[in-house]
C-alpha cells in the first residue's frame, strides 16, 4: 500500500535544499508541475495526527527527524539569524514552513531540539568553496555512508552531528579545483576511543565526492592497526562493488585473491552501492592497499596513478576531468620502509602529474611517530634534522603540492607545539577542530568527580566504577578483578537473554591487565592470572559464594535501573557457567599482547573482526595503549606508571562506548604505586590531573572560537602560548625557539576564574597571607546564609559565610601584590581586571565571601591575629598546581550575585537581592591547608607559612570590553610581526 503522505512530504522536503520554505505553497507548486490533484486542505491536520500517533518505526516521523535536526545543527543558515541548537532556530524553521501551534507542539515532542554542543573551530578565515549546496550536488559516497550508519542504529542527531563535524573539516581544505596549488594543514581533536575513525571516514567520503582523487591514510604503526582502519574504510565507505571490481560474487574462482571472503561480516555488513558507481553516474574507488597487504609498490606500476582525462590538454583538477576520474585510496602503516616505497614510486611519476592531483592525507594518531622529536640543539646550521617518519611525511607534502594534511588525535599537545615556522612540518597552521563529546561516550566525567574538593570523600563516579588495587581485608585485588570480569560477563548474558536487542553489544567481553612495559613481567603476570583462574572454583560452591557476595555488595547496588538485572544471584547463577566457558575457550583465559613484531599481534583469538566471540583477559603494555581498540572492555586492572601526560592519557582504554553495560565497567587502579625509593604515585589522581588539563584546553578553545566582526579571536599559531598558560609543565618542543606571540589578556566577564598556581616557598605563603590580612578585617563578624540556588517551590543548597565589600582599586592592589609559582597563569586575567578599572562601564566594587564550615569535623584557626577561619584541605595535583579549589555551591552563589549570564539574584531572597549589583564582582576566599590534619597551635592559630590563601572570582558582565574580544596577544618581536616563531638567539626575548 502506497504511503501517500510520506511520498508527498519526501518530495516537498527534497525541494527545500536551501532551507525551509512554506510547505503548503511548495506542495501546490509541485502538484502543478506534475499535473496532479492539489493536496487536500487538511494535509497539515493529517500530518499532525500521524506524528502524534506514530511509533518508533514510522518513516514519516523519521524523515522529519532528519530534516529538523539538520536545520537545528546547521552552523550557517541564510534563512535564520538565530544561533544553531536553539528553540529560536527551530521557531524560525516553523515560521518559514507555515506550521500552526498544534503541529509545532507535536513535532517538538517527537523531535526535541538537539542542544548538545557542536565542534569547536579555531581557524584562519574559512573559504566558501564548500557550501551545503555544493556538498548536496555531489554526495554519492557520503549518502551511502550516512545510510549505513542509520542501518547500524545511529540516531538522527548522531548522524547530523557527524555530518556537521566532517563538513567543518572539508570546508577548510583547499578547493580541489582551484587553479593554484595550496596545501592546508589541520588537526582534529577527539576523545580517547570516541569515534575519530567515523569522523575521518565521513571526511574522506565528502572529500572524494568534492573532487579529491588520492587519499592516503596513515593508519598506525602496526599491521594490526592498519588492517583495522583498512577494514573500516572498505566496509563503510569503499563498498562491495569497489572491492570486487567487477568480479562475480557468486563465482568462487573469480573471488580468488579478493579479500574478506573469510570475514564473518562479508558481504552483509559491507556497504553496497547497488552496482558499480561509475555505471551509476558517480566514480569508482580503486584500492592501492587491502586488508592484508600494506603498500608494497604500485601494483600496475606508474599507471596506477595515471588518471583518465576527458580533456587531455587540461590538468586533472579542472571540473571536466576531475569529476569523471576514479579516486585512489591507500591505508599505509607509519613505517619507514613502507613509506620509502611510496615516496620512491611517487618520485618516478614526476612533478607535473603529481602537481595536478588533489590529495588528502589523513594521519590517524598524529601525535605518534609523526611529530619531529629531534633535539634542535643538534641541528646543523640552517638545516632541520627530522625523525624518519616526520621526514617522510614532509617529503610526501612536498611531492604532492595539492596535498591537504589532517591529523587526528585525542592528545593534541605534541601537535600544537610543533614548530609553526617550519613550513614543511605538520603544524596545524590553517585549522584546529575540537570534536564534541559524543552521546553515549564514557569518559572522564564518568570516572572522575571533577567538582569534588573534599579529598577524603568519594564521589558518585568513583564509587560506581573505580576500585583500588589493595584493600586491608584481602590485599591485592587482582582475584576480585577476575571475579568482576566473570560476574559482568554473566550479567551481559543475562541481559541478552532478557532483551535480545542487546546481544550484538556483547559479542566481545574483555579485561585488560596493564602493569608494566617489560615483556618478561607480562609472561609472569599471565602465569599468575592463569593460576588464580584455575584456583577460583567458579563452578564450585566457594566460587559461587564469592561471586554472590560481590554481586550483592557491588554490581547490584550500581546496576542501571533501565537494563535487565537479576533480583538475586540465584537468577544470575545459570549464566556464570557459560561466561566461564566463553572466557576459557581455547584452554586459556589469558592472551599476552606485546613485543615489537607483527607475530605478537597475529593471534586469531585477538581478531575482533573475524573471531565470533573474544572473551579474554589481555595482558600487555604499550601496544595495547594506543590506536588498538579493545572491544567489549569491561574490567581494567591498571598499575603502569609514566612521566608523559599524553602517554598516560592514551593508556585510558577504559574510556569509550559501552552500550548496555556501562554500569558494569570497573577500573582497578593503583592509588599508591612505588615511584622511587620513598615516593608513591596515585595513578587515579594523575589521570584526573591530565583530564582537567584537557578539559581546560577544550573549554578555552570553545570560548575563543566565536568570531568577532567576522574575524577569529585566536588563530592556530596563537594556541601554543594560550595552552601554556594552563599547562605549566608543557613547553615548546623546539627549545631554542619561542613563539612570537605572548598571551597578554584574558577577558572573562561573568565567567568563574580559579587560579591554581600558588607558591610553595614559606616566605611567599607568608607574604600572600599578609596581603589578604586587611581584607579579613573587613568581613562581618556574624555569618550569613547564602543560597546556591532556589528552585521553584523548594529550598536550595545553602552555606554559611562571612561577607564584606572592597572597592575595585583596593582589590587590584591586593591582586597585584600576590606571588605565584607560575605568574603567567593569572597575569592575563589580572591584566583584564586592570583594564576594566580604566573604563567608565567597568567594576565598582567586590563582594568578598569567606565560606564557613558547619560540620562537626571542621577545623578552624586564626592567622596573623585574625578571627578564626574555616580551613579547607586541598591537594596539589601536578607539581605546584592544585586541582579543584572551589565548591559548586559557592560558585553558584557567586555567579548569581555577579549577575553572570545576565541574571541577578533570586526573587524572594532579600539578602541576595540586596547584595547583587550591576557593577559588582565576587571573590570567594579559601584558606587552604595541605597537611591533614593541619598544624594548629594550642592558642588556635596557624602559621602563615603553612597556609595557602586561595581564591576564585567572577567579574560582573558590565566589565565586558566594548569590542567583544576575549583574548589579546602581543607580538614578542615587533619587527617580525608576521612570524609565528622566532629564534631565541635572533632577537627573541
Amino acid at each position: 500500500m502506497t504511503d501517500h503522505l510520506l511520498h508527498l512530504h519526501g518530495d516537498v522536503l527534497a525541494a527545500m535544499r536551501r532551507g525551509p520554505r512554506n510547505f503548503a505553497k511548495l506542495a501546490f507548486a509541485l502538484a502543478e508541475e506534475e499535473e496532479e490533484e492539489e493536496p487536500a486542505d487538511t494535509e497539515q491536520g493529517r500530518f499532525r495526527d500521524r506524528v502524534a500517533g506514530s511509533g518508533p518505526g514510522d518513516e514519516l516521523t523519521a524523515l522529519w527527524h532528519r530534516t529538523l535536526t539538520a536545520w537545528d545543527l546547521a552552523e550557517q543558515a541564510d534563512w535564520s539569524a538565530a544561533p544553531p541548537r536553539t528553540d529560536e532556530r527551530r521557531a524560525d524553521a516553523y515560521d518559514r514552513l507555515g506550521f500552526d501551534a498544534g503541529l509545532r507542539k507535536v513535532l517538538d515532542h517527537a523531535v526535541p531540539v538537539f542542544k548538545e554542543p557542536g565542534p569547536t573551530i579555531i581557524s584562519t578565515t574559512p573559504t566558501s568553496w564548500y557550501s551545503r549546496d555544493t556538498a548536496a550536488v555531489r554526495s554519492f559516497y557520503w549518502t551511502a555512508y550516512e545510510q549505513l550508519l542509520r542501518r547500524k542504529g545511529w540516531s538522527d542527531a548522531a548522524v547530523a552531528g557527524l555530518d556537521e563535524a566532517s563538513h567543518a573539516v572539508v570546508e577548510r581544505l583547499a578547493d580541489p579545483m582551484r587553479p593554484d596549488a595550496y596545501g592546508a594543514r589541520g588537526l582534529v581533536v577527539g576523545y580517547v576511543q570516541s569515534g575519530k575513525t567515523a569522523n575521518f571516514t565521513g571526511v574522506t567520503a565528502k572529500a572524494i565526492d568534492a573532487g579529491y582523487r588520492l587519499v592516503i591514510v596513515l593508519g598506525g604503526t602496526l599491521n594490526l592497526l592498519r588492517g583495522q582502519t583498512q577494514r573500516r574504510l572498505d566496509m563503510e565507505l569503499i563498498g562491495q562493488e569497489n572491492i570486487l571490481r567487477g568480479a562475480d560474487p557468486d563465482d568462487p574462482e573469480a573471488l580468488i585473491g579478493v579479500d574478506y571472503q573469510d570475514d564473518e561480516d562479508w558481504p552483509e555488513k559491507f556497504v553496497s552501492h547497488r552496482g558499480r558507481p561509475s555505471a551509476l553516474g558517480a566514480f569508482d574507488i580503486e584500492r592501492l592497499t587491502t586488508r592484508d597487504d600494506d603498500y608494497k609498490s604500485l601494483a600496475t606500476g606508474i599507471r596506477a596513478l595515471e588518471f583518465d582525462k576527458q580533456v587531455r590538454t587540461q590538468p586533472l583538477h579542472v571540473p571536466d576531468n576531475l569529476h569523471r576520474a576514479a579516486a585512489r585510496v591507500m591505508v599505509v602503516k607509519k613505517n619507514k620502509s613502507v613509506l620509502s616505497k611510496l615516496i620512491k614510486d611517487l618520485k618516478k611519476i614526476g612533478g607535473p602529474l603529481l602537481s595536478e592531483i588533489p590529495t588528502l592525507i589523513i594521519d590517524d594518531e598524529s601525535d605518534q611517530a609523526s611529530v619531529n622529536t629531534t633535539d634542535p640543539k643538534k641541528w646543523e646550521e640552517g638545516k632541520v634534522t627530522r625523525t624518519a617518519i616526520n621526514d617522510q611525511i614532509s617529503q610526501l607534502l612536498r611531492l604532492l603540492p595539492r596535498a591537504q594534511y589532517v591529523g587526528y588525535t585525542a592528545t593534541p599537545f605534541a601537535n600544537v607545539f610543533v614548530d609553526p615556522g617550519d613550513g614543511d612540518d605538520i603544524f596545524p597552521r590553517d585549522f584546529l577542530i575540537s570534536l564534541p563529546r559524543p552521546t553515549g561516550y564514557m569518559g572522564v566525567q564518568d570516572f572522575h568527580d571533577l567538582d569534588r574538593t573534599d579529598e577524603s570523600a568519594v564521589g558518585s563516579a568513583e564509587r560506581a566504577h573505580v576500585r583500588g588495587i589493595y584493600d586491608d581485608a584481602h590485599g591485592d585485588r587482582l582475584s576480585e578483578a577476575l571475579d568482576a570480569f566473570v560476574l559482568s560477563g554473566a550479567l551481559k548474558l543475562y541481559r541478552a537473554a532478557h532483551e535480545p536487542s542487546l546481544e550484538s553489544h556483547f559479542r566481545h567481553h574483555t579485561m585488560l591487565v596493564h602493569e608494566s612495559v617489560r615483556m618478561a613481567e607480562h609472561a609472569a603476570l599471565a602465569l599468575r592470572i592463569s593460576s588464580i583462574w584455575h584456583q577460583a572454583a567458579y563452578t564450585g560452591q566457594e566460587g559461587h559464594a564469592r561471586l554472590a557476595a560481590l554481586f550483592t555488595s557491588d554490581f547490584q547496588h550500581f546496576a542501571d535501573d533501565g537494563l535487565p538485572t537479576p533480583a538475586s544471584y540465584d537468577e544470575l547463577r545459570p549464566h556464570v557457567s557459560r561466561a566461564r566457558q566463553l572466557i576459557n575457550s581455547g584452554g586459556t583465559p589469558v592472551l599476552v599482547v606485546n613485543g615489537d613484531t607483527e607475530r605478537d599481534y597475529d593471534q586469531p583469538e585477538l581478531d575482533f573482526d573475524r573471531t565470533p566471540n573474544v572473551w579474554k583477559i589481555l595482558v600487555g603494555g604499550t601496544k595495547l595503549s594506543r590506536g588498538f581498540t579493545v572491544e567489549g572492555l569491561t574490567v581494567t586492572y591498571y598499575r603502569r606508571r609514566t612521566q608523559q601526560a599524553d602517554t598516560l592519557m592514551q593508556m585510558g582504554r577504559w574510556f569509550g562506548f559501552r552500550p548496555g553495560y556501562r554500569d558494569l565497567v570497573r577500573l582497578y587502579i593503583g592509588r599508591a604505586e612505588p615511584a622511587g625509593r620513598t615516593r608513591t604515585v596515585d595513578l587515579y589522581e594523575a589521570f584526573e590531573a591530565i583530564c582537567r588539563d584537557e578539559e581546560t584546553f577544550r573549554a578555552q578553545l570553545t570560548r575563543y572560537a566565536t568570531l568577532i566582526d567576522g574575524k577569529p579571536q585566536v588563530t592556530p599559531a596563537q594556541i601554543p602560548p594560550l595552552v601554556s598558560q594552563h599547562l605549566s609543565w608543557l613547553k615548546p618542543s623546539a627549545r631554542n625557539k619561542m613563539f612570537n606571540a605572548e598571551l597578554v589578556e584574558i577577558r572573562s566577564p561573568g565567567e568563574w576564574v580559579e587560579p591554581t598556581a600558588y607558591p610553595t616557598a614559606p616566605a611567599d605563603l607568608r607574604h600572600n597571607a599578609e596581603v589578604w590580612r586587611p581584607v579579613l578585617d573587613l568581613l562581618g563578624a556574624d555569618s550569613v546564609t547564602l543560597p546556591r540556588d532556589v528552585p521553584a517551590g523548594g529550598l536550595g543548597d545553602s552555606f554559611e559565610a562571612q561577607i564584606g565589600t572592597l572597592d575595585h582599586e583596593a582589590m587590584l592592589q591586593v591582586l597585584c601584590d600576590l606571588r605565584w609559582s607560575v605568574p603567567s597563569q593569572f597575569s592575563p586575567h589580572l591584566e583584564y581586571l586592570l583594564s576594566a578599572g580604566e573604563r567608565a562601564e567597568g567594576i565598582d566594587d567586590w563582594l568578598v565571601v569567606l565560606p564557613r564550615q558547619t560540620s562537626s569535623r571542621r577545623v578552624e584557626a586564626s592567622v596573623l591575629g585574625s578571627r578564626p577561619l574555616s580551613l579547607a584541605h586541598r591537594a596539589r595535583r601536578r607539581g605546584d598546581l592544585f586541582g579543584a579549589i572551589s565548591e559548586p555551591k559557592h560558585r553558584g552563589a557567586a555567579l548569581r550575585i555577579a549577575r553572570a549570564n545576565g541574571v541577578g539574584g533570586w526573587a524572594g531572597d532579600e539578602l541576595v537581592e540586596s547584595l547583587a549589583r550591576e557593577r559588582r564582582g565576587v571573590v570567594v576566599l579559601y584558606p587552604v591547608v595541605e597537611e591533614k590534619p593541619p598544624t594548629v597551635s594550642p592558642a588556635g592559630a596557624i602559621a602563615p607559612e603553612r597556609l595557602v590563601m586561595a581564591f576564585g572570582l567572577v567579574a560582573p558582565r558590565s566589565s565586558a570590553a566594548p569590542q567583544g574580544n576575549l583574548v589579546r596577544f602581543r607580538t614578542v618581536d615587533s619587527t617580525r610581526k608576521n612570524s609565528v616563531i622566532i629564534d631565541r638567539g635572533a632577537g627573541g626575548s
